[in-house]
């Protein structure tokens, strides 16, 4: 199907990425046509608009990537709320949408909130990107000072921490062989399943405490 995009419909066949020259206010009226959808996925930078329509393998690999987070979390008995979909947005400075983001240390700033105020509340501890068609920058999270942001990236997990004000590849500061493991992960998952993967991190995490 063709790419359209209107002031009364908005259309990308998967897979594809559009750029286009925006404001502010282009922005608020494409998220309004969007309304509740969660594809196209749409970002804002100052003067620019991008949208992307995931591809099947996207929504797999934020599915698998969450799953890991969450179960290293409970592995650590960290307290955690996490979010998605979810939109980051600062006034006429930056809209962007995260696959999966996680408040540790500071959920419960966010706990039982409907919506999030980012000029006030503080940012995710950590977010997780999945960047099938080099979608992602890195620095479009500078603005929230994210502390950490996972990026997967052809099926390599990076980890990128916030050292004052740039983003520096570095290890996880919850689990530091975190990459090893989603190596590990992906290769069972695409061999067997995703749900064989999970076990098996749960496995050998219960495997490392003897």
């Amino acid at each position: 199907m063709n790419t359209v995009v209107t002031s009364e419909k908005i259309h990308l066949p998967a897979g594809a990425v559009l750029k286009l020259l925006g404001n502010w206010q282009d922005y608020q009226r494409m998220v309004s046509v969007l309304g509740d959808r969660a594809i196209p996925r749409i970002k804002y930078r100052p003067g620019e608009i991008l949208l992307m329509a995931p591809l099947p393998e996207h929504g797999r690999d934020v599915s698998l990537v969450a799953d890991v987070a969450k179960v290293l979390f409970d592995h650590l008995n960290l307290r955690y709320d996490s979010f998605t979909p979810i939109t980051m947005s600062l006034q006429e400075v930056s809209g962007i949408e995260p696959d999966f983001c996680f408040y540790i240390e500071n959920w419960q700033s966010v706990v039982g909130k409907s919506r999030i105020d980012w000029q006030n509340d503080p940012p995710p501890d950590l977010a997780i990107e999945i960047d099938v068609t080099s979608y992602t920058d890195i620095n479009d999270y500078l603005v929230y000072k994210v502390p950490e942001v996972w990026l997967l990236r052809n099926k390599k997990l990076l980890i990128y921490t916030l050292q004052r004000e740039n983003y520096t590849l570095s290890e996880s500061s919850y689990f530091p062989n975190i990459p090893e493991i989603a190596q590990q992960c992906f290769r069972i998952a695409r061999e067997e399943t995703t749900s064989e993967a999970i076990r098996w991190l749960r496995n050998f995490l219960v495997s490392t405490q003897k």
